[in-house]
């Protein structure tokens, strides 16, 4: 039995030690916002929060989240009017949309240690993988999000 913090909800879930947090929370929560992409942790669509940390939930055992507080897609703001979410929908980020979760995600945990982040900071911070290449908008939705989260 899994005891987890999902979105600041307790769950009790009886998993395998060794599932990867991706499908405990996709199969056995029904949060499918987070998505599968690779399964090596290197194209960031199924990036979570981790105590505000991002991390690729592919290759995580849910075992070792412990007491960690687990943030998705669907956590991270009840009416999507996170300052990120804000910005994404305001430039019209997404392309085909299946790893903006993820970037998203990413994004809302580089603003949340450096809120005013360079071009530099943000291509170094955000490594996620867009198959349709939304880099520049995505780069200007993070200093748009900073822009709102600072007002």
């Amino acid at each position: 039995m899994l005891r987890l913090n999902v979105n600041g909800r307790q769950y009790e879930v009886e998993a395998d030690e060794a599932m990867p947090l991706l499908w405990l929370l996709r199969d056995l929560l029904n949060l499918t916002g987070t998505k599968y992409g690779c399964g090596i942790a290197q194209c960031g669509a199924c990036t979570v929060l981790l105590d505000g940390q991002a991390v690729r939930s592919c290759s995580l055992p849910a075992s070792a989240v412990g007491e960690a507080k687990i943030v998705t897609i669907e956590g991270l703001h009840a009416a999507a009017a996170h300052p990120v979410q804000r910005a994404w929908a305001e430039i019209d980020v997404p392309q085909c949309g299946y790893c903006q979760s993820g970037q998203i995600l990413a994004a809302a945990a580089l603003l949340a240690q450096k809120p005013d982040p360079s071009d530099a900071e943000i291509d170094e911070a955000i490594t996620n993988i867009c198959r349709c290449g939304t880099y520049p908008r995505i780069r200007r939705a993070v200093h748009r999000a900073a822009e709102l989260a600072a007002k």
